[in-house]
């Protein structure tokens, strides 16, 4: 029997790297903690368009002018008016959620449970499997320009298609990943009003991306970016710290001032800067450790970070 994650309930991988399997038990995690989207008469579905048209669900009635299909008549108010109506009907579409997977070499890095690659593989399952609940369509991509993203469709089929996605990008660093900034680059250009994007990423990727580009993606859509740590990032040990870099080893002195002060400097400062520039331009920042439940996030608020 494969053993479970405690904080998930679903199969664990070797926190090496991630498999289909364990994020699609993850479902159960989106499907416990969130109900499904409801619509004007309390029903799950669609998300209604402020657009006005023929489509499926009724907004209301004017008066019959010529040129309006008979078919549609409303007959009690008609009636009741001694004046010809016509019923017009709301126009459903379904929202649309992108996952934008940061892919840069710096994620394939963990310290405890697992890698922050993997952990990022789970919460974009979560996020995926959370907006199938709420009867979006799910798409991905990450910065390349030589892979294209993951087609937007519906259902179940559309997370698994994002799932298996998110299996490879997150197996080990793509030989062809150009930057998180390419890949906000891309959505800027595929999105359209309303969307939803999801941003997995590095919290040092996340802040060289120009604060225009957020801005300008949160203008439009609702924007949640998931800051990858580490817990060892995050609280170093005031000692030495020895490091394998490049078929050598490196120790660095943390209970050195100066050094200490790169470190932070180097990760947790960027998440410090996200977290003040970015939350105050609408966009959601959540910071999720390698060792966090990685349906932790859903249905809580950002906290700010503790240095």
């Amino acid at each position: 029997m494969a053993a479970l994650d405690d904080a998930t309930r679903a199969p664990a991988g070797n926190g090496l790297q991630p498999t289909l399997a364990e994020l699609v038990a993850l479902r159960g995690s989106a499907h416990r903690s969130v109900p499904p989207r409801r619509g004007r008469h309390g029903l799950a579905g669609q998300a209604p368009s402020p657009m006005r048209g023929r489509g499926m669900e009724y907004a209301e009635s004017r008066e019959y002018v010529a040129g309006d299909d008979a078919r549609h008549i409303d007959w009690r108010v008609t009636a009741r008016s001694g004046r010809a109506h016509t019923k017009l009907f709301q126009a459903e579409r379904e929202r649309l959620t992108l996952l934008v997977a940061d892919t840069d070499p710096v994620l394939y890095f963990g310290t405890r449970v697992r890698f922050k690659s993997v952990q990022a593989a789970r919460v974009g399952a979560v996020a995926a499997w959370l907006a199938q609940r709420q009867g979006d369509r799910l798409a991905a991509l990450r910065g390349s320009r030589s892979t294209p993203p993951i087609a937007p469709a519906g259902g179940t089929r559309g997370v698994l298609r994002v799932l298996d996605a998110l299996t490879r990008w997150y197996a080990q660093p793509p030989a062809d990943d150009a930057g998180l900034e390419v890949a906000l680059e891309q959505a800027t250009r595929l999105l359209r009003p309303g969307a939803r994007v999801v941003v997995l990423a590095d919290p040092g990727r996340a802040a060289a991306v120009p604060l225009s580009r957020w801005t300008g993606l949160a203008m439009h859509h609702d924007v949640q970016l998931m800051l990858l740590v580490d817990p060892l990032e995050l609280a170093p040990p005031d000692s030495l710290l020895p490091f394998q870099a490049q078929g050598r080893t490196v120790t660095l002195d943390l209970a050195d001032g100066g050094v200490h002060a790169q470190w932070h400097q180097r990760f947790v400062a960027p998440l410090e800067t996200l977290q003040q520039t970015l939350g105050a331009r609408r966009l959601q920042v959540q910071v999720i450790a390698s060792d966090d439940p990685s349906d932790g996030w859903l249905g809580t608020n950002p906290t700010p970070v503790v240095a």
